[in-house]
């Protein structure tokens, strides 16, 4: 409850406002491919009604992260990876629901109504949410959306000999990629809004599940290159 406490709001007069419906909520304990374990509690949103709004929420495509690592070798950039800590939480949701508190709330909140003010997993629209919400962040830095893929994001900048180019922010839902001659200034940046995990933050070794490594092909007709 550390973490996911954010998302939720107890009302002052512990009544539930008008509109609200109630929604159980239930812990999820999942082992990772790296084999590390996780628990999250996941709001019931199957039992909420669908939102008028469409829900889809982009990924970057695989292409678009390849054509990123080729244009970082060519253009002899940095590539920066990071992971954003509960990444739906950041964003208020609109759906109206709330649960009542089990023991994980403190023995001083149990059986009170909570309300859902954030876009907690489970619910139908949290994907879109925490989608908009990295969006509106990343677009106030500067970046503007590709038209090829919404979900990649470019900056022109400058090297410090001269060189002019584009530098990205590859969204993967809270997985970041960043490719820059200074990767850790965008990276800096995005620290400044979302909780990104001191960890993850290093050069890409595995990215949606692929190995990723970094060669040097030598120049032949140049053996000092």
């Amino acid at each position: 409850m550390k973490n996911v406490g954010i998302a939720f709001t107890f009302p002052e007069d512990g009544m539930v406002p008008p509109g609200y419906k109630l929604i159980p909520c239930h812990k999820v304990f999942d082992v990772k491919t790296d084999l590390t374990r996780k628990a999250r509690l996941v709001a019931g949103g199957h039992k909420t009604d669908p939102p008028k709004e469409s829900t889809y929420s982009s990924v970057v495509s695989r292409d678009s992260v390849w054509i990123a690592f080729l244009i970082a070798a060519l253009n002899g950039l940095d590539v920066l990876m990071g992971d954003v800590q509960n990444a739906y939480l950041n964003a208020p949701t609109k759906e109206k629901t709330y649960t009542i508190a089990g023991l994980e709330f403190g023995t001083d909140k149990v059986g009170l109504p909570v309300l859902i003010t954030r876009a907690l997993y489970g619910l139908k629209s949290s994907a879109t949410r925490g989608r908009d919400h990295i969006s509106v962040t990343i677009r106030d830095m500067g970046f503007k959306s590709c038209l090829a893929d919404p979900d990649v994001w470019l900056r022109a900048n400058t090297k410090p000999d001269g060189f002019q180019y584009y530098e990205y922010v590859l969204v993967y839902i809270d997985d970041i990629l960043v490719i820059s001659h200074d990767p850790h200034k965008v990276m800096d940046a995005l620290k400044k809004q979302y909780t990104i995990k001191p960890d993850s933050i290093k050069p890409p070794d595995v990215y949606l599940g692929a190995e990723i490594r970094c060669y040097t092909i030598p120049d032949t007709n140049n053996p000092e290159n």
